[in-house]
């Protein structure tokens, strides 16, 4: 079990640096608590096809990266204990 918690840790900081790496890569919007209010409209052609764009790529692998590091943190604290 020692050496799997070894491995579990090491994925985790891999995992803890790439999640931080696309993190500062992504875009900020700009448009900040007024677009969630309703000042923004959702419907636009960039909004509708974001899935094809870097920044909507960057955005799910952030969403992959950040389940994955939860995953193996209750993994590793399950291992460990």
């Amino acid at each position: 079990m020692k050496a799997l918690g070894i491995i579990l840790s090491i994925v985790l900081m891999i995992v803890c640096i790439a999640l931080s790496i696309i993190v500062e890569l992504q875009k900020g919007e700009g448009s900040g608590l007024s677009s969630a209010i309703g000042g923004g409209s959702g419907s636009s052609y960039l909004s509708r096809n974001m899935s094809h764009t870097i920044s909507g790529k960057l955005r799910l692998i952030t969403k992959i990266l950040a389940a994955l590091y939860f995953v193996l943190s209750l993994v590793l604290y399950f291992v460990i204990a």
